[in-house]
């Protein structure tokens, strides 16, 4: 996947300017895609000059205008052909699981520290992203339909921080001090 798509997708759920954007990583994306201010901005810039995006001016007071943007019919064909793709499994590069394969060139105490660091992590994680399913679940019917495929995305979240830190307990347990 590539941030152009997951620009688009957000697009076309919602037109927005690059801030609202940004926040959308942040609250929802983020967890699964990352994304820096500047990618996001070069890739707006891109993604117009491609016309799969245009946009519009909202006047503001005090402030330079700003540029609100949505997705054009060829960006809507462009996702389209990507979503009818298929992508290849996600790679893991995850350090930790380096430093415990390695672990034996190091004391328990420090794989259990840094264990512990992130733990706290991904429990922080698995909160913010219970607190979102609670307003999904709050929703009207409609708006639950609506939202349904992005709810999978959040589930498949929930389930994976929750795998993670039950693992993260295996570990502690074998990883003695």
């Amino acid at each position: 996947m590539s941030l152009k798509h997951a620009i688009l997708v957000l697009l076309e759920t919602e037109p927005g300017s690059g801030y609202d954007l940004m926040q959308q990583f942040k609250q929802s994306l983020g967890y699964f895609w990352n994304a820096k201010h500047q990618q996001i901005y070069l890739q707006l810039k891109k993604l117009n000059s491609e016309k799969l995006i245009s946009f519009s001016l909202e006047k503001q007071t005090g402030k330079p205008d700003k540029k609100v943007y949505g997705i054009t019919d060829l960006g809507v064909k462009e996702l389209q052909q990507w979503i009818a793709s298929p992508v290849k499994p996600a790679k893991v590069n995850d350090a930790l699981l380096v430093k415990i394969y390695g672990g034996h060139l190091t004391s328990a105490k420090n794989l259990l520290d840094e264990l512990e660091q992130h733990r706290l992590i991904h429990d922080s994680t698995l909160q913010k992203l219970l607190k979102i399913e609670q307003l999904y679940r709050q929703f009207p019917d409609d708006k639950q339909k609506k939202y349904q495929l992005p709810y999978l995305t959040l589930r498949r979240g929930i389930l994976g921080e929750k795998a993670w830190l039950a693992w993260a307990e295996e570990a502690k347990k074998t990883i003695k001090i």
